[in-house]
């Protein structure tokens, strides 16, 4: 029996490869197939199942392309529909993977068709669960997402707090718990960083498995919850009705363009210009117009919350051999329309003599000495909320990133902004669009809140909120 769980840090995202006798399955694949398949040919074994736990919402599975290029049946849970070849399991229905048994158990809550999938041995001892989002390792999957006709949210979390304690709480406590996210997904609200647990552990010390009644549950699950990204429904959407083959993606995307073929293309397609390098580098110059969303960041998920059309056409700008990778994290939400990346990077563009923007970007230090001297008037933290009440800066607005699209035209263009986040990742996001929108001064804090606690500017924190700056 093998079990290995394929984790990937920047979606937060776990898929698992299960493997018997010859016969392999895939839980929850990522958009890009080929490591499943090659996993499956370097052990001499078929891939026999995709199994889905649910619609993702986060990502795009490669369910579709895996079934094509290894003739596995892709299998759904109860209620799921969709518009291409798939088995819709029964509640309790087995499986075989050489000598394991995969039991299908309906877990609704998460969302209708959520399905756990039970590992039992050769010996039919009940070895481990693949939860999908019903339950995390420290939290359950937000039950917001699947509201339909007079289904609420306080619907679905009810549901699903009778699916963990008819389905899962009965399990033996040393079941190991396999879930598909952990700690970053926008699919929970407080995920443990460890992704996976035993059963038993997660009754003493998840705060949802441990509420003592329904009502409780529903609380507690449904308090403090977020508006999911924009792209989720969209990823959804996909997932039911299928996508592009990858091998088209990367086809379409991987054109190398030299400087004014570059330019051209964005001229005549009107495609947005990203760049995906360290935000530092990026702001001492790039191309014109360009938005910055770093790929050693939480990139995807950043990329669905701001471009809010799946099909942008996308150009691209990249640190040297980073474009085919970039093209992958991009397909995984869903973004497939890249249409060619820029020969040679930056360095090329500076050596074709074409037009450079800059962003300045001082340091905490330096924005301590602004702020005393005055020529601090407008500071903007890009934070979420949440991390702004814990603690900030006095005299600081709350402008989360997250909603950049709708606070950007409160924004005077001929005022100008600081702007600081909690480690300089995001602060650079929201100053490359502001900078694209006609917003010419901003500057960026380097190191963010993290660097800014370190001076001697006065924090507060929600307890004792000080009056923002206006816009």
């Amino acid at each position: 029996m093998k079990i290995e769980q394929i984790y990937t840090g920047c979606l937060a995202e776990a898929a698992y490869y299960i493997e018997s006798n010859g016969e392999a399955a895939i839980i929850d694949p990522l958009r890009e197939v080929e490591p499943y398949l090659k996993k499956a040919a370097q052990n001499n074994a078929k891939i026999k199942y995709i199994f889905e736990t649910h619609f993702h919402a986060d990502f795009v599975s490669g369910h579709v392309d895996l079934a094509q290029k290894s003739g596995a049946q892709i299998v759904y849970g109860p209620t799921a529909v969709t518009s291409f070849p798939s088995h819709i399991a029964t509640d309790g229905e087995e499986f075989k993977i050489g000598d394991l048994t995969i039991t299908a158990l309906h877990t609704p809550g998460h969302t209708l068709e959520s399905t756990t999938y039970l590992l039992t041995d050769k010996d039919g001892v009940k070895h481990c669960i693949f939860s999908g989002d019903t339950l995390f390792i420290g939290d359950v999957g937000r039950p917001d997402l699947a509201q339909k006709g007079d289904l609420t949210m306080d619907d679905l979390a009810s549901i699903l707090y009778d699916s963990l304690h008819t389905k899962i709480m009965t399990l033996p406590d040393e079941i190991i718990v396999y879930p598909a996210h952990g700690a970053g997904s926008a699919c929970g609200k407080s995920m443990s960083k460890e992704t996976f647990d035993t059963l038993g552990h997660q009754k003493e010390v998840n705060y949802a498995l441990k509420a003592t009644s329904k009502d409780q549950f529903i609380k507690e699950v449904t308090d403090g919850i977020l508006p999911p990204p924009q792209y989720f429904a969209k990823n959804v959407a996909m997932n039911k009705g299928g996508y592009e083959n990858i091998d088209d993606v990367y086809k379409k995307g991987l054109v190398s363009l030299a400087p004014q073929a570059f330019e051209d293309m964005a001229n005549q397609t009107g495609a947005l210009i990203l760049d995906t390098r360290d935000p530092q580098v990026f702001a001492k110059g790039f191309v014109p117009n360009a938005i910055n969303i770093g790929l050693n960041g939480q990139f995807a998920p950043w990329v669905g919350a701001l471009i809010t059309d799946l099909k942008q056409e996308l150009l691209l700008v990249t640190d040297e051999g980073k474009a085919e990778e970039t093209i992958t994290r991009l397909a995984r939400v869903g973004y497939d329309n890249t249409i060619g990346y820029l020969a040679g990077g930056i360095q090329a563009w500076k050596n074709a003599g074409k037009e450079i923007e800059t962003i300045t970007s001082i340091s905490a230090t330096e924005f301590e000495d602004d702020v005393n001297k005055g020529k601090v008037v407008n500071a903007l933290d890009v934070r979420k909320p949440g991390e702004y009440e814990s603690e900030h800066l006095e005299n600081t607005l709350t402008r989360p990133l997250d909603y950049i699209n709708e606070w950007t035209g409160e924004i005077n263009p001929d005022q100008t902004y600081y702007i600081h986040c909690a480690g300089g990742y995001r602060s650079m996001i929201a100053a490359s669009i502001l900078k694209a929108r006609g917003i010419e001064n901003v500057i960026d804090v380097a190191g963010g809140y993290g660097a800014i606690k370190a001076t001697g500017l006065k924090r507060t924190d929600f307890a004792c909120p000080s009056k923002a700056m206006k816009v």
